[in-house]
């Protein structure tokens, strides 16, 4: 099936190609954990880091993704680096698809791969 271009409308190609992006960035089970914490409070990365339970390099590599989208902020207080969620309706979308995810579970429904 082609996919029809959006005629005269540059913006809802980059909104679609910027869609795909963020799309991409939740594509993995920690940086959805990391984003539903930071939805809850601003995070230090040590802390953060050990509540996810992954290496240093490793919480780097999925900072520098979700920051890469906009949908996380650094800053740095003194010697620490925090955290913080700089996209709030990122959260309201987590929470979505979470929230639809335990329904399908709850009801037995499989995801058809």
């Amino acid at each position: 099936m082609a996919v029809k271009k959006c005629a005269g409308n540059g913006i809802e190609a980059e909104v679609f190609e910027r869609q795909a992006r963020i799309c991409k960035a939740f594509a993995n089970a920690t940086r959805l954990q990391m984003l539903d914490l930071l939805g809850k409070r601003d995070w230090p990365a040590a802390r953060l880091q050990e509540e996810l339970g992954i290496s240093k390099a490793n919480l780097s590599q999925h900072v520098a993704i979700l920051k890469a989208t906009g949908i996380v902020t650094a800053r740095r207080e003194g010697r620490q680096m925090y955290f913080s969620l700089a996209m709030p309706e990122a959260k309201r979308a987590c929470h979505l698809i979470h929230e639809v995810l335990r329904a399908q579970v709850r009801n037995g429904r499989r995801l058809i791969a």
